[in-house]
């Protein structure tokens, strides 16, 4: 018999537990190591333009600005089909980190530019090395000043991970999917998963809200 109603909590209440378990288990795996590859990974790749020579500095520019121009789906397609021996899992984890450093990177090279140059002629007056000068210095205000683009950097990836069910991956969104096609329901499964989204990713405004305030200027 077709169900024909228009909301059945019956379906809500047997579809939540494996979209929550595929939400806890995938999403916020693939967020939390994706966004720390991402902010190491994006400012070495910003030290490094900013401070190899200049032949080497133009190869990670053309291949950020490649990575930066070509859609995630097409990266994480590519490199699931180049390398079948992986687990699909990593290699979305490891595309999603590389992908968004890209991003990250042109972030934290706004935030050196911003610092300025008195402060370098200080740091020289006051005979620090130029490793000490980036690590005391510079380091810490370049990223101070953009922690609120990076958190907004987190909370995109977080949203994007529905992206993985293209190389076989199935995350919250895929698991509502699922249960929608085998019980021809997809209202209350799809309303769910938006709904766990928006609760997933209050937590994770405030705590850049937080951490905005906690390295504001005083």
């Amino acid at each position: 018999m077709i169900d024909d109603s228009l909301w059945n909590w019956q379906h809500v209440w047997a579809a939540l537990p494996d979209m929550l378990w595929k939400f806890l288990t995938v999403t916020l795996l693939v967020t939390v190591v994706g966004s720390a590859i991402a902010a190491l990974l994006g400012l070495l790749i910003a030290l490094a333009r900013r401070t190899a020579p200049r032949p080497i500095a133009a190869v990670l520019t053309f291949v950020m600005n490649f990575v930066r121009m070509t859609p995630l789906v097409v990266q994480l397609l590519f490199i699931y089909f180049a390398f079948t021996s992986i687990d699909p899992l990593v290699i979305g984890i490891v595309v999603f980190g590389v992908h968004y450093a890209t991003y990250m990177a042109e972030v934290y090279r706004a935030g050196i530019d911003s610092i300025p140059v008195g402060q370098w002629e200080a740091t020289t007056a006051l005979s620090m090395s130029r490793r000490r000068t980036w690590v005391a210095v510079i380091i810490p205000q370049a990223v101070r000043a953009t922690a609120p683009a990076l958190g907004n950097y987190v909370i995109s990836m977080f949203k994007e991970t529905p992206f993985l069910a293209t190389i076989t991956v199935v995350d919250m969104l895929g698991a509502a999917q699922t249960y929608g096609g085998n019980h021809f329901r997809y209202i209350e499964v799809i309303t769910m998963a938006g709904i766990l989204f928006l609760v997933a990713s209050y937590p994770t405004s405030l705590l850049v809200t937080r951490l905005e305030k906690r390295l504001a200027y005083h």
